[in-house]
């Protein structure tokens, strides 16, 4: 208990801070007259009991946290911010059961964006405000967490974020107080400024708030049945698209623009692939459509740059169903949902950086085999990557896939054809949001998927978000010794 008790007092403190945040869809309701803002109340004053009981219970003067701790807080602060979070959609108009209420608060906490609920337009004010909180505050928290917290555990390479000498931000408390400060400041000018463009290109006043909170996370909801399709506007999908991009670079880049560093947001290798990677998908994408899908040019390149964008970030948004894309779509869908974009940003998926590392070790490799006397060394951002470092990464890539091929597996157990178990298992993992088929795709979601399967999917959205080894160390059994 004494190694835990830190633990508890912190969870204490997240579920108050939850209970409190459940008030602001009170509001909301009671601003547009519903009767639901009693079932906010009612979840935010037993959410606070709790948490108080938990913050007062475990108090100490001084917290401090050693490796084991923070793996633990980190898994169960996710894990519990998701159980809680489930309440409203118990309790409100949506009425679902527990586990349709676990998955869409998981999918939401995760900035995942798979839902289970098939009538969003019927939903109250207030329930759709938290939705889009939950992926608000979820892609604030794997910014901190994917720079505060995981560089120093060494988690499949994220320790690369902290290879420059002259980070402004090196790992001491004062230091890392003020950039998480920096880092909120930020995130929420960013929110801000994105609902004011998507209000000023047409979006109603309502409409530009959910979708700001959930385009600057890449969560991907929106209170549309049809999401961007239902707005058909040029103006506000590059509104979202300049958006999604910005959530899907490295946020500690901004701070060190801000800071007086200009040269490194322009100079960044992962930025660089991950644009060149968009741009030669969009262009092949943009091609195909016209060519097989009998679309205009102007067209195939806005659905292409739009949807392509959406995937690849792990927003979500659809404009189209690529399902009926044919043979390319489906293939190129399914490749991007594992890219995901930069460390450090509010996305998912394997992240560009690593895909960098291993090509080029990959390169070194087939060196050594010409040259085996030769001294080779890999760089990333001008700096060396250390074997540890590498092996962290390859180890990461094994168990991403590993875990992706367990959880197809696990899904086809309940029926579920190839395409729909293979897509959902890639969506979750990489915390994309839509999948591929009749019943997933871009046209459906997950309601009517067997509960055995919703409880698979939303425990591999955790551990997709949480960068793998930062669960999967809880089931080692050193990890439990004295």
């Amino acid at each position: 208990m004494r190694d835990f008790r830190s633990i508890l007092n912190i969870i204490g403190l997240l579920i108050c801070i939850e209970a409190l945040a459940m008030l602001i869809p009170m509001c909301f309701d009671l601003y547009y007259g519903n009767y639901e803002w009693l079932q906010f109340f009612y979840s935010s004053l037993i959410t606070f009991f709790i948490g108080i009981i938990l913050y007062f219970s475990f108090r100490k003067k001084n917290i401090k946290l050693g490796i084991r701790q923070a793996f633990l807080l980190t898994i169960s602060s996710w894990l519990v911010i998701s159980l809680f979070g489930a309440i409203p959609f118990v309790y409100s108009s949506s009425s679902l059961s527990y586990t349709d209420a676990f998955f869409e608060s998981v999918s939401g906490i995760t900035t995942t964006g798979a839902t289970v609920i098939n009538n969003l337009e019927n939903l109250s004010e207030g329930i759709l405000i938290w939705r889009s909180l939950l992926q608000w505050f979820g892609g604030i928290g794997i910014i901190v967490l994917a720079m505060a917290i995981l560089p120093t555990l060494q988690i499949g390479g994220m320790q690369l974020l902290h290879m420059e000498h002259d980070d402004p931000y090196e790992k001491t408390i004062p230091k890392v107080n003020r950039f998480v400060i920096e880092l909120f400041l930020l995130y929420l000018f960013l929110s801000f400024i994105c609902a004011f463009l998507y209000f000023v290109n047409g979006m109603k006043g309502f409409d530009s708030i959910i979708h700001a909170m959930t385009t600057i996370s890449t969560g991907g909801f929106s209170n549309y049945n049809e999401s961007f399709l239902y707005f058909n506007s040029f103006q506000i999908e590059i509104v979202s698209i300049i958006f999604m991009l910005v959530g899907s670079l490295p946020f500690v880049l901004y701070l060190q623009f801000l800071h007086n560093q200009k040269k490194l947001i322009f100079t960044d290798d992962q930025i660089k692939l991950f644009f060149f990677i968009l741009f030669i998908i969009v262009l092949l994408t943009t091609i195909w459509l016209t060519a097989n899908q009998s679309i205009d040019i102007i067209s195939a390149f806005r659905i292409a740059l739009f949807n392509i964008t959406s995937i690849l970030t792990g927003t979500g948004y659809t404009s189209s169903d690529f399902s009926n894309w044919g043979s390319y779509g489906i293939v190129i869908m399914i490749i991007i949902m594992f890219v995901g974009g930069c460390a450090g940003s509010t996305t998912g998926g394997i992240k560009i950086f690593r895909l960098q590392i291993l090509f080029r070790g990959a390169i070194t490799q087939i060196r050594k085999l010409t040259q085996p006397h030769a001294v080779l060394v890999m760089r990333f951002n001008g700096k060396t990557v250390n074997e540890n470092t590498y092996n962290s990464i390859m180890g990461f890539f094994f168990m991403y896939i590993f875990l992706f091929i367990l959880s197809a597996v696990s899904l086809s157990l309940f029926n579920l054809d190839f395409l729909t178990a293979f897509s959902a298992a890639a969506s979750a993992i990489s915390n994309v949001g839509p999948g591929l088929g009749e019943i997933i795709g871009p046209s459906g979601n997950y309601f009517l998927l067997d509960n055995g399967a919703k409880w698979i999917l939303s425990i591999t959205m955790i551990i997709g978000r949480l960068e793998i080894f930062t669960v999967l160390v809880l089931l080692s059994i050193n990890f439990w010794r004295s």
